[in-house]
């Protein structure tokens, strides 16, 4: 277990505290999604009630290392000031760390909160420079991690930071571990993951984890049409990962061996071309003609999922059904998302597409657990150790 921000005392004391206020802006410069924001308020309220003195950080889009204003976080101070009730202190540095911000972090009082410029103003931060991990440290007494979707990267503010500075966990990334960690380390049997999404090569070491762990495995979206080739079936001219045919194979021989049962859509709903309003129709998975791209999983398999999902005590699922983007190829992860509400199971949803899919159709609510890291989730799943965790105090 790792420390937290409830294991040190903070009165009177600098926190630095990683955040992840990567959000989306509008035309106007505004923010269009504050769901990272609210997610990180239960750390810095309390970090405010116990009297520390907050400096929060975090990045926004890619700016490549240059100064580039259209990704400033001041928005995101301004959105920050309204939640908690107080001026959040902003300065503006192309440099984030200069003379002007170490003076307003040394004229900071107890309960007071400070944001610093887009960490990624400087190149140093991606490549976990030492130098910037330095000017960050300096500014404080001790590190806070609640970024969990940045922990998988060994950046300046996520790991650097720690060589320098006692470094905890707040509540994000706790509930994170908690949660991930539970699921596949200590979960409420059977336990079953759906995987799905276009990319078979992001979840083959996922999927070669989780058949140890598992009790069942449902595969789905676009990287079923690679399973399927490892099967002998024709895929028509949907998507198709041709590098990682073989490595499918492996892993249907692999979860054979293992006596996991380990399902792919029994049929799909296939398109002529890959736009909403395409001429479509369902076909068996043996059967898809030439010309024509599956784009969601079909009723059978539907049925046969929302099955497998009533047995489960514990469901992780990462990775979307089908191009639930487009509305007449929604209805697979709409009834795989409407299934898992419906469950009696501990229903974890790994981040990216498939969290936004749960919020899409109104049952984030209704999930025990909604990751906020896709990538970083995925390199959980897969047994990987995540670097800035790591670095954080053991308990």
């Amino acid at each position: 277990m790792k420390k937290t921000v409830k294991d040190v005392d903070l009165r009177g004391r600098r926190a630095i505290v990683r955040c992840d206020f990567n959000v989306p802006l509008d035309g106007d410069g505004k923010i269009a999604d504050e769901t990272r924001i609210a997610g990180a308020l239960p750390t810095i309220r309390y970090l405010m009630e116990q009297g520390a003195k907050t400096i929060l950080m975090s990045h926004m889009g890619r700016p490549d290392g240059e100064a580039d204003m259209r990704y400033s976080l001041k928005p995101v101070a301004d959105c920050l000031s309204a939640h908690i009730g107080r001026a959040v202190v902003f300065v503006s540095s192309p440099a984030v760390v200069d003379g002007a911000v170490r003076a307003a972090a040394d004229g900071l009082g107890e309960g007071d909160v400070m944001l610093l410029e887009n960490l990624r103003f400087r190149r140093e931060e991606t490549e976990n420079g030492a130098g910037f991990a330095k000017e960050l440290a300096d500014l404080a007494d001790i590190y806070v991690n609640d970024a969990f979707g940045t922990a998988h990267r060994a950046h300046a503010s996520t790991a650097g930071i720690a060589a320098y500075l006692p470094a905890v966990s707040g509540f994000l990334i706790e509930k994170e571990v908690r949660f991930l960690g539970e699921a596949v380390e200590k979960p409420r049997r059977p336990l079953l993951a759906i995987l799905g999404g276009a990319k078979v090569g992001d979840k083959i070491p996922v999927i070669e984890n989780l058949l140890d762990k598992v009790d069942s495995l449902l595969i789905g979206g676009g990287m079923a049409y690679t399973f399927f080739k490892a099967e002998g079936f024709e895929t028509g001219s949907s998507i198709l990962d041709a590098k990682s045919v073989g490595l499918a194979a492996s892993l249907i021989a692999k979860a054979r061996e293992k006596g996991v049962p380990l399902r792919l859509p029994v049929d799909m709903k296939a398109a002529r071309s890959f736009d909403n309003d395409a001429e479509s129709a369902f076909f068996d998975a043996d059967g898809l003609p030439d010309g024509w791209m599956g784009l969601d999983i079909g009723p059978k398999t539907v049925a046969l999922y929302a099955d497998e999902i009533k047995k489960a005590g514990t469901a992780i699922w990462n990775g979307p059904m089908g191009v639930f983007e487009m509305p007449n190829f929604a209805t697979g992860t709409r009834a795989v998302a409407e299934a898992l509400a419906a469950s009696g199971a501990v229903t974890v949803i790994g981040g990216g597409d498939s969290a936004a899919a749960v919020e899409q159709f109104g049952l984030a609510g209704k999930m025990s657990h909604i990751s906020t890291g896709g990538g970083a989730s995925l390199e959980f799943l897969e047994g990987r150790e995540l670097p800035g965790i790591a670095v954080l105090q053991d308990r």
